[in-house]
Parts: C-alpha cells; structure tokens; sequence
C-alpha cells in the first residue's frame, strides 16, 4: 500500500509547485501596466479624510495644479521634503497651488503629532486603508505626482527632492 502511495505524493507535490511557481511568477513579472499611472495620463481618482474628518477627492482640484504627495513618519526623506512642501505651499498657494499630502496608513496620534510639530497647513489626508496607495501603484516611499490643471500628470518623482527641486517643478507646473 505504501508504494502506490509514493508516486501519487510525488505528482500531487509536483502539481503544487507549478501552480504555485507560476502564480508567483506571473504577480513578480507581469509586464501590464495597465492602470498604472504615467507622465501624461490621468492619476487615479480618490476621496479620502483630512485629520479633521472632512472629505477631499481629487476631482475637486480640477484645474488647480495640483501636487499629491505620499509619505511616512517612518520614512526620512518624507520627514525632511514636508516642512520644504510648507514653504512652497506658502509661497505658491495664491497662484493656485494646492498640496495634498496623503499618509500611508499611519495611526492617527502619530500623524497629529507629526504635523503639530511640523506647524503643516496644507491638506494631510489619510489613506488608512491603502487603498490609494495601491491604485498609484507605489513601489517606495515618498512618491509625489504633480498634477497638471487639466489633471493630467505632468511628472512622478520616486523619492526624496530638495527644496529647489520641487521649487523647479512647481514652478514649472504653474505654467500650464
């Protein structure tokens, strides 16, 4: 009984790792980016909360340029670019720029306190369940999109900028 078991182990075995390779295979090298956001398209939309519970969606910011920012307490460069996003949202707000700063889940005590002591003005919104996150399909932390008036998108920055960086493309963004 224990060697016509064997075989019908080996194939059962055999037949779990195929499936399970190429489930992994196809989720790791899937070349459609279908509904992935680019230079040119328009980002995904969102309606998500503010630390004072009020409802932002980003149609609502149609043709305003628009800087949607996604960031972290746990991430420093993020720690470093939101006081220079401060500044810039303070000298470009009345030539109609708007920054939206989307959290990527974080507890709500930990944001609270982080923009308290930053002194931020600008829009915090939280995206608790990532769902945001997921439909910009984020690979790292800070991802900032700069969002034409017509919103489409004029560029994606992976990673931390300095302050004449985002200076520069403010700037450039406002011209549209």
């Amino acid at each position: 009984m224990k060697s016509s078991r064997k075989p019908v182990q080996v194939i059962i075995l055999l037949a779990v790792l195929l499936i399970g390779g190429y489930a992994i295979g196809t989720t790791l090298f899937a070349s459609d980016d279908k509904g992935v956001p680019k230079p040119g398209g328009m980002p995904p939309q969102f309606a998500l909360e503010d630390l004072a519970g009020d409802t932002h969606t980003l149609e609502q910011y149609k043709g305003k340029a628009v800087v949607v920012n996604f960031w972290g307490t746990f991430c420093p460069p993020c720690v470093k670019e939101m006081p220079e996003f401060e500044r810039q949202y303070a000298k470009w707000q009345d030539e109609g720029l708007e920054i939206l700063a989307i959290n990527l889940s974080e507890d709500d005590l930990t944001v609270r306190n982080f923009v308290r002591g930053f002194d931020l003005h600008y829009p915090i919104l939280r995206d608790v369940n990532r769902k945001t996150e997921r439909s910009y399909a984020l690979r790292s932390y800070p991802t900032t999109f700069f969002i034409k008036p017509d919103g489409t998108i004029m560029e994606i920055k992976v990673g931390g900028m300095t302050e004449k960086e985002i200076d520069d493309r403010i700037g450039q963004l406002l011209q549209y």
